[in-house]
């Protein structure tokens, strides 16, 4: 397995590659996630692993460089999730969902190349029910989690 690129963060806030042996920008560490490497920022000083940090500055860039992933409301949600008795869920939740998208996304391309070769509207057909069937599932999950940790639905 291949170690993780170690990227250095100056209190100037500059970003240090030391795979490289260069200064780099968030582009580049942008760069870095869309080709899949495995890479970990940690502050110069203290250790700290800012991995997320730096990854959530790169989100900001871009929501602000074209047209938005996150919606004002989806963004309110997401806040009002934070120390609420569901964050956990909602946090597991998020996650499921980004990775049954990036799963269907892998599927999709798969069965698109395969389609050319076979009929395309039954593969069409079935991805859209395994689809249907994976999400009716996560919500049942969510939900049943949700009025389990919901504090009004606890009898005394």
């Amino acid at each position: 397995m291949e170690e993780k690129r170690i990227i250095k963060k100056y209190p100037n806030r500059r970003l240090y590659d030391t795979e490289e042996s260069r200064y780099i920008t968030l582009e580049d560490i942008r760069k870095l996630v869309l080709n899949n490497k495995e890479f970990i920022v940690k502050d110069v000083k203290s250790e700290e692993d800012l991995t997320r940090t730096i990854l959530l500055q790169i989100i900001i860039e871009q929501e602000d460089d074209g047209d938005p992933l996150f919606s004002t409301d989806a963004l309110s949600h997401i806040i009002r999730f934070y120390g609420d008795s569901v964050q956990t869920v909602a946090g597991d939740y998020i996650q499921q969902s980004i990775n049954l998208f990036v799963n269907q996304q892998k599927q999709f391309q798969d069965q698109f190349t395969s389609a050319l070769s076979s009929n395309p509207l039954s593969a069409m057909a079935e991805l859209a029910e395994k689809n249907m069937d994976t999400w009716k599932s996560m919500q049942e999950n969510f939900f049943k989690t949700t009025m389990q940790n919901n504090p009004s639905n606890k009898k005394d």
